[in-house]
């Protein structure tokens, strides 16, 4: 059976929210303050997923992205992969899906389909704050590939709000600003 993973850039005190500054909040952009290394590339480290997995976003997650990495095909080879990997899009409203390639739309039941998805390949979460919420808080996570900034923020949403017990399958420390890849999965029944 594969997995559900989510892929979340992280504070140091549990914030996911506003990264990349366009949520306007007084923190926001805080992982772009240490440099285009920090978020260049297989940052989560996919690798096969992105041949074979399938990647689910949020609507607005989507946009964002489906705004910017089709231009950058040409020239960034991650890029290219994720163009060409398999997409969904969690929204029940209307989506030009011609924006990005490879995508299709979750109308309903995201959890639901992901598990579905997740009986044949991995499925990997990005972003999009309230549907990661509705995966922590179902149970539905696998695995969480955390890409953890040395930032502490004091205020944001954070990624588990309430607390989880989790299990550290595997660090490492990249770029020169000292971030870590963190790969815990989820212990159930403690």
């Amino acid at each position: 059976m594969a997995r559900i993973i989510v892929a979340q850039f992280i504070t140091l005190d549990g914030v996911v929210e506003d990264p990349d500054g366009s949520g306007g909040t007084p923190f926001g952009g805080w992982c772009f303050r240490h440099g285009p290394e920090a978020i260049a590339g297989d940052k989560f480290h996919y690798g096969p997923i992105l041949e074979t997995g399938v990647f689910l976003f949020g609507r607005r997650t989507w946009e964002a992205f489906a705004a910017m990495w089709p231009a950058r095909d040409e020239t960034d080879p991650f890029a290219h992969a994720l163009n060409r990997a398999d997409k969904a899009v969690v929204t029940a409203g209307e989506v030009d899906l011609a924006r990005w390639q490879n995508t299709r739309q979750v109308a309903t039941d995201p959890i639901g389909w992901a598990r579905d998805a997740a009986a044949e390949r991995d499925v990997v979460v990005i972003g999009s704050g309230s549907v990661v919420d509705a995966f922590v808080r179902a149970g539905a996570v696998d695995e969480y590939r955390l890409r953890v900034f040395p930032t502490a923020t004091g205020t944001g949403r954070r990624l588990f709000p309430d607390g989880a017990d989790l299990d550290l399958v595997s660090v490492e420390q990249v770029g020169p600003t000292s971030l870590v890849i963190a790969t815990p999965s989820v212990v159930r029944g403690r």
